[in-house]
């Protein structure tokens, strides 16, 4: 029966019974069923939907905007934006830490000496120092004073070892000249790659553990400089100089140092600042590592940008996450999907929602856990953003709508340039009309999320690498007109009707596990080392209950328990824990097509099932640190999510 027939005669019921006073919003109510109802007039529908949440984004949109191009007039710069926020909170606890506290002054004092001592060192703008530390108040306070002087801080992923470990330091930003390195677990791992550091300046960060030859105490050095500023230093930095390299694994390849301006930074803290509404009587707790974008920049910004107070953890704890929250006294804490899943899946307590915890903001926190995880805690607020580290494609879902990653509106793709176009299922590649032209796609229909590049407004600028070829890699030309240019994200989205985007996969080789991403092509490049082998293929597998994809690898030639332990071996010393294969399949070759090309999606797709698979699986035993076989009871444990990764 249509809609009308039906919606009619009870309006004349409502008017006969309760009179003129209901009259208006029982017929807007009519007339919004019926537009939903109609194609011709959905538009007034999604209009009406979506009203509150655009009025809201356009001026938190305009309000960014129009700050990002007052500082740019003013040559403002990142640096100077912290020396105001101290100005404002010189007294104010910017850092919490353990039973450490750091007012905002002290981090001056500390930013200001690391600026004195490196300038005194002859160190000048466009050099870099490598920084490898776990979280401490000291770690913004450095990079914020080499800032001071010109001088880039690459902010190292402290999960590297080895060879990854070497590219980062000295490969991927070549302009390196030192590195300073936090003392105890991470000196070792400095100590195991010595040799190959030669030319750079040793610096350790804390105490503990023996000195590595040739290195220097850092709080020593910055002992013997004084903390007074230095005349015009920051003067002579612009909002587009280079202020920070943050790593990230992109699509391919070993960790790629992209480029992060002090405006793009700006853009950041604003960004959460506006759309978030994290204010600086806030204090938010982190336990995500600082040297990635969430953690280091966003959750930062708020800080040295808007005079937020950060709670630290050196690394997440689920005991602990919420009962730091309530001793920090913490109104808004930063997670990623894993860390919602843990914290979920631990056993109830009273400090489960004895904390103050008003807002939550992160990425990948998955819609079959959502509601369940807010409702449990008593988070009244999730900030789901989306986008990638040297990317222009940035999306935020601050209304709280269950697993979408952002929204943009569909009459404003004009003013904030997104898309979702038609992608090779197989090769991940970009399909295109007779014209040449990429194809946009429909609503509902999954789609590779780009964003178009536009030099001259922060918000849709793209900087890339310090490796220029890694960032020509990611645009792509010709996409909607001949001559324009777009950022590839590498992710595969749909949108909703309602302009609201949902996260599906990633296209190209690379997987997510554990809140990082993994380049496939790194974690083979390992393995044929490690096993000398020419023959193996490392790709992302789903696992019940997990966040991401977890690795697996299909590997020819490996036989015996002494081979599988000596491969568990090098993997363990070669490979961060979350790039390392869960599973490991051996066959007696790989599959190609009639053209030789690696048949990587059915081996993909066929996974570690063993009512599909006969070839042998091992699973990579988390206790022992060794390839175990998969029995049909392990596999029963993975289905029953009782499978610990």
């Amino acid at each position: 029966m249509k809609l009308q027939l039906v919606a009619y005669p009870l309006a004349v019921l409502y008017l006969l019974f309760w009179g003129p006073t209901y009259t208006l919003p029982i017929l807007l109510a009519i007339f919004a069923a019926y537009v939903s109802q109609n194609e011709r007039y959905r538009w007034f529908y999604i209009l009406y939907k979506t009203l509150p949440r655009d009025l809201r984004a356009i001026v938190g949109f305009g309000t960014v905007n129009l700050r990002m191009a007052k500082w740019e007039r003013q040559n403002l710069n990142a640096v100077s934006m912290f020396h105001n926020t101290v100005k404002n909170h010189a007294d104010k606890v910017a850092f919490y830490q353990d039973d450490q506290i750091w007012t905002f002054k002290m981090v001056l004092d500390y930013s200001r000496r690391v600026a004195a001592y490196f300038h005194a060192k002859g160190y000048k703008k466009g050099d870099v120092v490598a920084l490898l530390s776990t979280n401490r108040p000291e770690y913004a306070a450095i990079w914020m004073g080499l800032a001071e002087i010109g001088v880039q801080a690459a902010l190292i992923n402290f999960n590297l070892r080895k060879q990854p470990l070497i590219h980062s330091i000295t490969v991927a930003v070549t302009t390196c000249k030192s590195i300073i390195y936090e003392a105890g677990e991470l000196a070792d791992a400095i100590k195991e790659i010595d040799s190959e550091l030669p030319n750079l300046t040793k610096l350790q960060l804390g105490t503990g553990g023996s000195l590595l030859p040739g290195a220097l105490l850092l709080d020593e050095e910055l002992q013997k400089v004084s903390s007074k500023p230095i005349p015009g230093a920051v003067d002579k930095l612009s909002p587009n100089d280079k202020l920070l390299y943050v790593y990230t694994s992109g699509t391919t390849g070993l960790p790629k140092a992209a480029v992060i301006t002090h405006l793009r930074f700006m853009f950041m803290s604003t960004g959460v600042n506006v759309m978030l509404q994290i204010k600086h009587s806030d204090c938010i707790y982190t336990s995500l590592p600082l040297y990635h974008t969430a953690g280091g920049l966003l959750g930062m910004g708020s800080v040295l940008h808007y005079g937020a107070t950060m709670a630290l953890r050196k690394k997440f704890s689920v005991t602990n996450f919420w009962t730091d929250c309530i001793k920090y006294q913490c109104t808004a804490a930063q997670y990623i999907g894993e860390i919602c899943r843990y914290l979920l899946s631990a056993p109830e307590k009273p400090e489960d929602r004895a904390h103050n915890v008003r807002i939550m903001f992160g990425n990948g926190l998955r819609p079959q856990i959502w509601s369940q995880f807010v409702k449990r805690f008593g988070i009244k607020d999730i900030g789901e953003f989306y986008g990638a580290t040297e990317g222009n494609s940035n999306i935020v879902n601050f209304d709280n709508t269950v697993g979408a990653v952002g929204f943009v509106p569909r009459y404003a793709t004009s003013v904030y340039p997104l898309a979702l176009i038609k992608v090779n299922e197989e090769t991940g590649e970009p399909l295109r009309g007779s014209d040449g032209l990429c194809i946009k796609c429909k609503i509902g229909e999954a789609g590779l999320f780009v964003g178009k590049i536009n030099k001259k407004r922060p918000v849709n600028a793209f900087h890339g690498y310090a490796d220029k070829k890694a960032s020509e890699k990611k645009i792509l030309n010709n996409v909607f007109e001949h001559g324009d240019t777009f950022f590839n994200s590498g992710d595969i989205l749909i949108m909703d009707e309602l302009g609201y985007f949902y996260f599906k996969d990633r296209t190209g080789d690379t997987f997510r596990w554990k809140g990082e991403n993994v380049a496939t092509s790194e974690v083979e490049a390992v393995i044929s080392n490690v096993a000398q082998l020419n023959d193996a293929v490392v790709y992302g597998v789903e696992i019940p209950g997990a966040e991401g994809r977890a690795g697996m690898a299909s590997i020819v030639g490996v036989q015996g328990e002494e081979e599988l332990n000596k491969l568990a071996a090098g993997i363990r010393s070669n490979l961060p824990s979350y790039a390392r294969p869960i599973f490991l399949r051996v066959l007696k070759e790989l599959p190609m097509t009639g053209t030789f090309k690696l048949k990587k999606n059915d081996l993909q797709k066929e996974g570690y099932n063993l009512d599909v698979v006969k070839d042998p699986i091992y699973f990579l035993d988390q206790k022992s640190g060794q390839f175990k076989l998969l029995t049909p009871e392990v596999y029963k444990d993975i289905l029953d999510k009782k499978f610990k990764v």
